[in-house]
């Protein structure tokens, strides 16, 4: 075990935990309070959409200036200590200025970290430990997704409608988060002084994509056209309420299913290691496409529970996995750029699939935006099972690339 999770895998975990229960204590109550204070829903959509849009752009720009100037342990912090400030600021002020500051440093410490934060844990892991270290980190990130809407629950009961309260409690774990960073040390890395003689502006990190190696394109593309029919979860929170689930049983279906992504997110990431990467996406998309089927025509809460597990299961198996494969398909010197230039399509590609889903929703029911999501992963694993290889180079034999 030693071997597989050093002390920075360890830390980083701890740190994710503790910033994922800030982050989820809001989750179920940030639509209620921006609502009380005046928001309407196209004002919540506007900052939501800048807020992710911020987060998108940001990944991958801070990504490779982490590569440039070799760098992850700054990012990462400040990263961190930027969340931690900005959720409890959301309570100082109702000025929409002021929240949509707040809310866009939230997102901007996210993408701050993001891309440096999965470069770091794939440079403490081998091609043959990635799938376990990337879903170690994955299920304490997830456990504390389960651990942030209990406690939001429990505040609204003892303190109802006091929303700023919950708002203020964020920063406890929040400073957790920030402390544990202090922890982390920054390694000395080896020629990045020729590569930060180039200039890098924000989108500078698209310039990547010719350079990059064949089989990670093909790779993105695929998982690109994933997440572009892979709307918000939330919308799978709505189809339970449409059918009839109070708001204290849908709060309990989300922290059923985080409870249940944490528990399988290592197993799984055990086995992609043993069976390959590849093959445990390929699973987990196909568990997708059979869940949002599900979705589309569910009516009893009992099924809803069912598929709530199985979507549990299909995103332990694809999240924490995908990061690895795809660090198993990129230079050590372009792990950052890489990923983060990933994680930017990915932000765009999801702030795309959520509104068109919500278009869908009204204009053509619920029932619809599965089946089409249900084809599209179809579609997706097609793509994947046919463009990219079983056995790709691994990332360490990859070094003379760049």
């Amino acid at each position: 075990m030693k071997k597989i999770f050093s002390r920075v895998v360890i830390t980083l975990s701890l740190v994710s935990l503790f910033t994922d229960i800030a982050s989820e204590m809001l989750y179920p109550v940030m639509p209620i309070y921006l609502k009380s204070i005046g928001f309407t829903a196209l004002l919540i959509g506007i900052l939501e959409g800048i807020a992710e849009a911020t987060a998108g752009l940001s990944k991958g720009y801070f990504g490779e200036l982490s590569d440039r100037i070799g760098k992850r342990v700054i990012f990462i912090r400040w990263g961190y200590l930027l969340s931690a400030l900005s959720k409890p600021a959301m309570a100082i002020s109702k000025w929409p200025v002021w929240i949509f500051l707040a809310r866009t440093s939230d997102r901007l410490g996210k993408g701050l970290r993001t891309s440096a934060r999965d470069a770091l844990l794939s440079d403490e892991s081998t091609p043959e430990t990635r799938g376990k270290v990337f879903g170690f980190h994955r299920a304490m990130d997830t456990l504390g997704a389960a651990i942030g809407p209990s406690i939001a629950l429990l505040l609204l009961w003892l303190f109802p409608g006091n929303y700023v309260y919950i708002f203020l409690i964020t920063a406890i774990p929040g400073i957790a988060a920030v402390s544990l960073t202090l922890l982390l040390k920054e390694k000395k890395k080896e020629n990045t002084t020729a590569t930060t003689k180039n200039s890098i502006s924000l989108l500078s990190f698209l310039k990547y994509w010719k350079q990059s190696p064949l089989n990670y394109r093909h790779i993105v593309v695929g998982l690109i056209i994933f997440t572009l029919i892979n709307s918000s979860d939330a919308f799978l929170l709505l189809k339970a309420k449409e059918a009839g689930a109070s708001d204290t049983m849908v709060i309990g279906f989300y922290i059923f299913y985080n409870l249940a992504y944490a528990l399988l997110s290592y197993p799984m990431g055990w086995l992609s290691d043993k069976i390959g990467m590849k093959k445990m996406v390929l699973f987990g998309i196909t568990i997708f496409t059979i869940t949002y089927m599900g979705f589309a025509y569910a009516s009893q809460l009992k099924v809803f529970m069912m598929l709530f597990g199985l979507y549990s299961l299909y995103a332990a198996a694809t999240e924490g996995v995908i990061k690895a494969w795809l660090a198993n398909n990129l230079p050590k010197t372009k792990t950052a750029t890489g990923i983060g230039l990933y994680n930017s399509l990915q932000s765009i590609a999801t702030l795309l699939a959520s509104s068109l889903a919500g278009l869908i929703w009204v204009e053509a029911g619920s029932s619809t935006i599965f089946i089409i999501s249900a084809i599209g992963g179809a579609i997706s694993f097609i793509y994947l099972f046919v463009f990219t290889r079983t056995k790709a180079m691994a990332q360490d034999k990859m070094q003379s690339a760049n």
